[in-house]
C-alpha cells in the first residue's frame, strides 16, 4: 500500500488549526480550574482552622479583643510612667494631662481611668464585655463619666509592672465582685485573662468558679507569679 506524499524533514509543521486552539485553551481551563479548586481545598482545611481558632468563638472573641487593647494601652502607660496605673501614678497623671476625671484607686474603672486621661481616649467600649454586671455598652461619654459604673467588665491587679514574672496575669474577666471566682455564663464556662507576656486567652472555670493553673486558683498567693503575696485585686463597679 502506497503511502501519502510525506513533507520534508526540514519543513516546519503546520501552524494548529482553530479545533486545536479551542482543545488546547479548555485544556488550560480545565488545569487552571484544578489548580484553583486545590488551593481552595488546601486553605479550608489548613488555614481556616488556625484563624477560628485564633478568633475563638463569638463569645469570647470581643472580650479577647477588648483584653488586649486594654494590655496594649498599660503597657504604653508604662513607657511613660514606669509602672501600671496604680494609686502611685495619680499625681502625675492629673500633673500631665489637667484631666477632670475621678482618678481613684478602690476599682478598675478608677484605674483604667488613668488611661482615658493620659491617651485622650475617645471610646470606653474597648473596657466592656457582655457580663452580668455590664447589661448596657457604654455610651463612649468621655467626660466626668467616663468608664461609669457598668461601663467596665475587666478586674486589673494593681502594683505591677512589666519586670514582674511574664507569667503575670493582670487584667481578666469575668470576676465575681469580691471573690476569687469567675462567673461561667458570660462567655459559656470561659474566662478570659491576659498575661504579662502580652498573652490573652480564654481559660476554662470549674464548677467551682475557679481558673485554675499550676493545679491552683489564678488568685492564690502560692501562686509562683505572686511570690507568696495576695494580688492586689481591683474589681470593676
Amino acid at each position: 500500500m502506497d503511502l501519502p506524499p510525506q513533507p520534508p524533514p526540514d519543513v516546519p509543521a503546520p501552524p494548529p488549526g482553530p479545533e486545536a486552539i479551542r482543545s488546547r485553551r479548555i485544556m488550560r481551563n480545565i488545569l487552571w480550574l484544578g489548580a484553583v479548586s486545590i488551593a481552595l481545598l488546601l486553605f479550608s482545611l489548613l488555614v481556616l482552622p488556625t484563624i477560628f481558632k485564633t478568633k475563638g468563638p463569638h463569645y469570647v472573641s470581643e472580650p479577647l479583643s477588648n483584653i488586649r487593647q486594654i494590655g496594649l494601652l498599660l503597657f504604653e502607660f508604662e513607657e511613660e510612667y514606669g509602672r501600671f496605673p496604680d494609686a502611685t501614678t495619680i499625681p502625675s497623671v492629673q500633673a500631665v494631662t489637667g484631666t477632670s476625671l475621678a482618678l481613684g484607686n478602690s476599682s478598675s474603672n478608677d484605674l483604667f481611668r488613668q488611661l482615658v486621661a493620659l491617651f485622650d481616649l475617645k471610646r470606653e467600649r474597648d473596657f466592656w464585655a457582655n457580663t452580668s454586671t455590664t447589661p448596657n455598652r457604654p455610651n463612649d461619654i468621655l467626660g466626668t463619666d467616663a468608664l461609669a459604673p457598668g461601663e467596665c467588665a475587666f478586674t486589673y491587679i494593681s502594683g505591677l509592672t512589666s519586670a514582674s514574672d511574664p507569667q503575670t496575669p493582670i487584667v481578666m474577666a469575668p470576676v465575681i465582685p469580691g471573690t476569687w471566682k469567675f462567673d461561667p455564663k458570660p462567655f459559656k464556662g470561659k474566662a478570659v485573662v491576659y498575661f504579662l507576656d502580652n498573652s490573652a486567652t480564654a481559660l476554662p472555670i470549674d464548677k467551682n468558679g475557679d481558673v485554675i493553673l499550676n493545679g491552683m486558683n489564678l488568685f492564690d498567693p502560692r501562686q509562683p507569679f505572686w511570690r507568696g503575696k495576695a494580688p492586689d485585686i481591683k474589681y470593676p463597679e
